[in-house]
């Protein structure tokens, strides 16, 4: 293609995709490499037409020493010549934000949109970036080589808040035609003749032999982006639809986790209906719970599929988030940010339970905990008994039958707990994990034991083997007064 036929091309790429629709001022990200050469050469002409303003921007990352600033010096003769009006970063300025170790493309990449970040600060409507056809084609067989899924598969997107794409429509071939159609000089970064990097040998070895199978390769791997963004839309649609559907909304019938997650603002999700949709929606669904938190590759897609399909579990996502299933729900967990530091002792009850007087005894934040023993009264519902009302009583002759003597406390290593109907002993932090019990409440927690065996956890109910019957005579019952309300 000529000149002309590459601009039309790109305002045809932009005016499809609503590229510079409401936009008054851009900024554009110039290396001073063939690409962002062509960015300016096309940009100047389109955002003419439109009455759209132009900055430069120029970020010098320090890598590359006498290259760098010989690049940031052909920038700033280039705008000086065009009349255009730069701005110029430099590393120091942001590396508390771009973060540590100083080196490698990542650090590289942070620093590049730190620094776009305050250009966008200071009033301009998006900055657009010289990826191209070319740079999609490489992020293509990149993420499919590392796993990647629909989304993944999408590619760069032409746009988001903020930002520009209007080259992708190109190949990196188109850029250096406009470049010499426009008698404009480029600089080349060395690195990019190394193999150093994964995207450099891709650039050097896959493309060059897929081109060699077909020359249009770079623009059909392109377009398939294309067509992969159009049907990840789609299906991010019945997503939303579908965990839109899926929440659930009173906390008191969700197990200890996932109560706490919900009246903590956290989402929570009927798992039935997660299992039940296609496969290629739960994929985007989950996509989408993943994504906030870490970068969403496939093998935790898979992690979460399987936490669905088995119901029970977690799945930790990074040190502060997990995902756990139990008793037909999903649910996402965060670590509290002031959770105690590791060493640091527990604000926890320790008391010796006075039986059969009972008492009252304090839990920290205000609570207390009513335990007594009453007279059981079972004749009028003994076909039926609430599991409710059998949560947190217990029949006192089977108790008294353990131990003399119960103990309140939290909990201990070598604690064990036989949760009800489940008719296996395990190790308390065992059950608690797949219980998901959150972790911030796991030390303080408050459970009546005898030895190292737990036969009550707070929320959870007596354990196995301890409910009433018809011939009970008496019950153990704990109630927990929760700031001026009593839950049984």
């Amino acid at each position: 293609m000529n000149y002309e036929e590459i601009l039309q091309t790109v305002r045809g790429f932009c005016a499809r995709e609503k590229l510079l629709d409401g936009k008054k001022h851009l900024a554009l990200a110039v290396s001073g490499g063939a690409d962002s050469m062509a960015l300016l050469c096309l940009m100047r002409p389109l955002a003419e037409e439109r009455g759209i303003a132009l900055t430069v921007c120029h970020v010098n990352h320090g890598l590359r020493g006498e290259t760098a600033d010989r690049d940031e010096a052909f920038v700033r003769e280039v705008c000086a010549r065009l009349g255009l009006p730069l701005r110029v970063f430099h590393a120091a300025e942001l590396e508390a934000e771009a973060g540590k170790p100083r080196a490698g493309e990542d650090w590289a990449r942070r620093l590049r949109y730190a620094c776009f970040e305050r250009v966008l600060a200071d009033g301009i409507d998006a900055v657009a970036t010289a990826h191209t056809g070319s740079d999609q084609a490489e992020t293509l067989l990149f993420r499919l080589a590392r796993g990647t899924g629909l989304h993944g598969a999408a590619g760069i997107r032409p746009s988001r808040p903020g930002y520009l794409r209007p080259l992708l429509c190109l190949t990196r071939a188109d850029t250096e035609a406009v470049c010499r159609a426009c008698g404009e000089r480029w600089v080349t970064d060395e690195t990019n003749a190394a193999d150093d990097y994964a995207r450099n040998r891709l650039r050097h070895g896959a493309l060059p032999a897929l081109c060699g199978v077909n020359s249009a390769a770079e623009r059909n791997l392109a377009r398939f982006c294309e067509k992969a963004a159009k049907a990840d839309e789609y299906f991010a649609r019945q997503a939303d639809a579908l965990l839109a559907s899926a929440r659930a909304a009173d906390a008191e019938s969700l197990p200890g986790g996932a109560g706490y997650a919900l009246r903590s603002g956290q989402p929570v999700w009927m798992s039935e209906p997660l299992r039940q949709t296609d496969p290629l929606i739960l994929d985007m669904a989950l996509h989408s719970l993943v994504e906030p938190v870490r970068d969403a590759e496939e093998k935790y897609i898979r992690l979460l599929a399987d936490l669905v399909e088995k119901g029970s579990g977690a799945v930790q996502l990074t040190d502060a988030v997990r995902f756990c299933a139990r008793d037909g729900v999903l649910w996402r967990e965060e670590a509290d940010q002031n959770t105690r530091r590791q060493g640091e002792k527990a604000d926890c009850p320790k008391f010796e339970v006075s039986l059969p007087e009972g008492g009252d005894y304090p839990l920290p934040g205000g609570r207390k905990l009513h335990i007594r023993v009453v007279s059981a009264c079972f004749e009028e519902k003994t076909q039926g008994v609430h599991k409710k009302d059998l949560k947190n009583q217990a029949d006192y002759a089977k108790i008294n039958s353990i131990c003399p003597v119960l103990r309140l406390r939290c909990r201990q290593p070598g604690d064990r707990f036989r949760p009800a109907g489940r008719g296996v002993d395990r190790e308390l932090r065992k059950w608690m994990n797949e219980a998901g019990i959150p972790p911030q409440e796991r030390d303080t927690l408050p459970l009546l034991a005898a030895g190292r065996q737990v036969l009550w956890v707070c929320g959870e109910g007596f354990a196995d083997g301890l409910a009433p019957g018809p011939d009970t005579g008496q019950l153990l019952q704990v109630e927990l007064e929760n700031f001026g309300g009593i839950e049984s």
